[in-house]
């Protein structure tokens, strides 16, 4: 693998700096229907029982809840202070739980656990270990050598000793957010968290057996400089993660009202954001971490970084993970469910998502069957999010289609990337070069057929950026 210096060209990234889809599905939420609902669920659940070799079950968790808002946020999210809302929304969880599991053969393992949110650590560690008895009672879970079990924590809210309550109830992967660890970002963002605060919980992970420790870092936050931003990074690479996560900030208050809270004129240039992603880069090389893809960053043993060598890395709702072959079962407000050749979302309002459970009914919002085109798309654009690689013969014979013929226009829309050495096709397929790696996304566009025309999808302001 080119080295991580390899990836970056900030000519070529700054030209196609353009809204675009995240792929961790295609299609992409944007085109989920009201039309897909409860009996569409119910249906391609049941046929998904009828595979001669059991398929493995992922199970998301939404925790909706934050005590307090963070200006950057995008996510579904409810702020309050109020404790018992977490009481009540767990005794509707635990309703929609028995629903969906009785879908579901017991012969079915789940590899894997993730409870997201919101801060899921809204819970106390109490509550959190209930909801894990009430998933094993309702679902088989796999042996202890094989499940994996994570969760989202905010350092801010929770204690070393809490940790080892987690480890007790299964927990073996945690991912943190901090951001920045510059106090003036902080007060900008509304996150003030303290660095031994968060050195503290990572200590404590490891100490208490986890398998893998994940940091959040985002980079284009308002009144962030080179100089701050490279003291985070110093001080999280001392505490060596197995993953790092360098998400870019995607200003975007027309969608995320807390980013209204933000002074637009308090947040990086263009070229500064890009030397802050230069800089990021150069110091995980430095450190011997390896590119997944997109944002995220993994330690050589890490799991990830074996799945990508060895050709098991996938890419779902979740992020990157190593259950390829797992159907995805989302539970809670906003939570998205991968079934088979399906998609699947529950109401992003919790009002829409407490009245279905209490009508009875499975909270179908939106969602959609894939046709034969979309699953071949997908299949093309998860070998390009995952390995940054496609082997024409192969997607071929397994989609029983000619696939030059069949993809002649999207080849043609790769012309000015090959151009620009962002990717090679010889006669054997596709490979991102050093210089595309960090546009997985780009390349990933020009096999996406519900975007616009136009391939910078710059009418389609509903997407992050590129970089």
């Amino acid at each position: 693998m080119a080295t991580l210096s390899a990836l970056f060209d900030p000519q070529l990234l700054q030209r196609y700096d353009v809204p675009g889809p995240r792929y961790t599905s295609y299609p992409t939420a944007p085109q989920f229907t009201p039309g897909f609902g409860e009996a569409e669920l119910r249906q391609v659940a049941t046929a998904s029982n009828g595979d001669p070799i059991p398929r493995p079950i992922s199970l998301y968790l939404h925790i909706p809840f934050c005590t307090s808002p963070c200006f950057y946020c995008g996510c579904n999210r409810i702020i309050t202070r109020d404790a018992s809302r977490g009481a009540a929304y767990l005794t509707r969880l635990y309703r929609e739980i028995a629903m969906a599991s009785s879908m579901f053969d017991r012969d079915r393992d789940v590899e894997q656990v993730h409870f997201g949110g919101g801060t899921p650590n809204f819970l106390t560690p109490d509550q959190i270990t209930e909801v894990v008895d009430v998933l094993r009672r309702q679902f088989h879970f796999a042996a202890d050598a094989k499940l994996d079990c994570s969760i989202e924590l905010d350092p801010r809210f929770i204690t070393p000793g809490e940790i080892g309550q987690l480890a007790s109830a299964g927990f073996n992967r945690a991912s943190l957010g901090v951001q920045d660890f510059d106090p003036v970002v902080q007060q900008a963002v509304n996150r003030v968290q303290g660095v031994e605060q968060t050195l503290g919980i990572i200590d404590a992970c490891r100490q208490h057996g986890f398998r893998s420790v994940n940091v959040d870092l985002i980079y284009g936050l308002p009144k962030q400089t080179l100089e701050g931003f490279s003291r985070t990074l110093d001080i999280t690479l001392q505490a060596r993660p197995d993953r790092l996560a360098i998400y870019g900030y995607a200003h975007m208050p027309q969608l995320f009202r807390p980013q209204q809270r933000i002074n637009a004129e308090e947040l990086p240039s263009a070229e500064t954001k890009l030397d802050l992603l230069r800089l990021a880069i150069d110091k995980l090389g430095q450190a011997g971490y390896e590119y997944i893809g997109m944002d995220h960053f993994a330690l050589p043993d890490d799991e990830l970084a074996r799945a990508q060598r060895e050709g098991g890395l996938h890419r779902n709702f979740m992020g990157y993970t190593t259950h390829a072959e797992s159907d995805l079962v989302g539970l809670g407000v906003s939570a998205i469910s991968h079934i088979g050749a399906s998609f699947s979302q529950n109401p992003r309002d919790i009002t829409s998502w407490e009245q279905a459970i209490d009508d009875g009914r499975l909270p179908v919002w939106r969602g959609m069957r894939l046709d034969e085109d979309d699953v071949i798309r997908a299949d093309v654009i998860q070998s390009l999010m995952c390995h940054g690689e496609l082997d024409f013969e192969a997607l071929g014979r397994r989609h029983v289609i000619d696939f030059r013929d069949y993809f002649r226009d999207a080849i043609e829309r790769l012309t000015p990337l090959q151009d620009d050495g962002l990717v090679e096709v010889d006669g054997r397929g596709l490979h991102a070069t050093s210089r595309g790696r960090l546009l997985l996304r780009i390349i990933a566009m020009c096999f996406d057929r519900y975007l616009p025309p136009a391939a910078d999808a710059t009418a389609t302001p509903r997407y992050s950026r590129t970089v």
